[in-house]
């Protein structure tokens, strides 16, 4: 199997990367970003990529885009012309070429509805910018038979942005701000690569074009910090924070998102949040 990945160097396809390695039905992996001189890709002048790449490629993961929620509602224009605009045309470039795409998508789609849950065959209704981008490439490419897209929730490891912010303050004995409410379905980075590594081995066995990569439970930050706690041994002293409306605006309070195949084809183990959240934690130190 030969695979292409797009944004290689990113947080999650960096480890995704790592992964693929041990896989004996990956044949080769063609790293395409900004920054590769052979394989380089600037989404602003997507037409100047060399697609003739792509000729030998079966599976694209298509990984690359700014996520940065307030980026992409303060310079909207940039955004949309990377997020979308040019990642349609690496897409349908890859498609003319019988790639078949996963697409990285977002629990951002859907936003906040009072409390429900929303699962694969949920209509979308995206409320802020960024989750207006990922819906626009979803519905440009919905009917499209080699295109399927993986929703992330808040994908949690020893590595993103929040849990290094409270090792960080742990290591230097400080106290972490908690924003809250903030509320996600929470997927751990190991599970994200499990589900790739299944629908690029299961592509033809899974008929739907969205799999939403979300946990069992709706886990707050504060939960995420007492999780830390418990796991590691250690005693993060924060306060929690009642951000201003402002930082509601790009991102809501509560995104609720199941999915309904992920137990169906027993793509990931049923785990509580605990059990999940130490396995990524597995030889963290401070």
């Amino acid at each position: 199997m030969r695979i292409a990945i797009v944004g290689s160097t990113g947080y999650i396809a960096s480890y995704l990367i790592e992964r693929l390695k041990n896989e004996k039905e990956i044949t080769s992996v063609l790293r395409i970003d900004r920054s590769n001189a052979n394989q380089k890709l600037e989404l602003l002048r997507a037409n100047e990529f060399d697609y003739d790449l792509l000729n030998s490629v079966e599976y694209v993961i298509f990984t690359a885009a700014i996520s940065s929620p307030d980026q992409c509602a303060n310079d909207f224009q940039t955004c949309w012309k990377i997020n979308v605009e040019g990642t349609c045309t690496f897409i349908e470039n890859a498609l003319s070429r019988n790639c078949n795409v996963l697409f990285f998508s977002s629990d951002a789609v859907f936003g906040d509805d009072g409390g429900k849950a929303f699962n694969e065959e949920s209509p979308t209704c995206a409320i802020t910018p960024y989750g207006q981008m990922k819906k626009a490439v979803e519905d440009k490419f919905k009917e499209e038979s080699g295109f399927k897209a993986i929703r992330l929730s808040y994908v949690v490891s020893s590595h993103d942005k929040f849990i290094k912010y409270c090792l960080e303050c742990i290591q230097n004995n400080s106290a972490a701000e908690i924003f809250h409410p903030f509320y996600r379905n929470c997927i751990t980075l190991s599970e994200v690569a499990d589900i790739v590594i299944w629908m690029l081995c299961q592509w033809e066995n899974y008929p739907h074009t969205f799999l939403n990569a979300a946990g069992l439970e709706l886990i707050s930050r504060i939960r995420l910090v007492d999780e830390l706690n418990r796991q590691i041994g250690k005693n993060p002293r924060y306060t929690v924070t009642i951000p201003e409306e402002s930082f509601f605006k790009n991102r809501p309070r509560i995104t609720q998102m199941e999915s309904k195949y992920i137990r169906t084809y027993r793509i990931l183990k049923t785990r509580s949040f605990s059990e999940r959240f130490r396995a990524e934690l597995k030889g963290v130190t401070l």
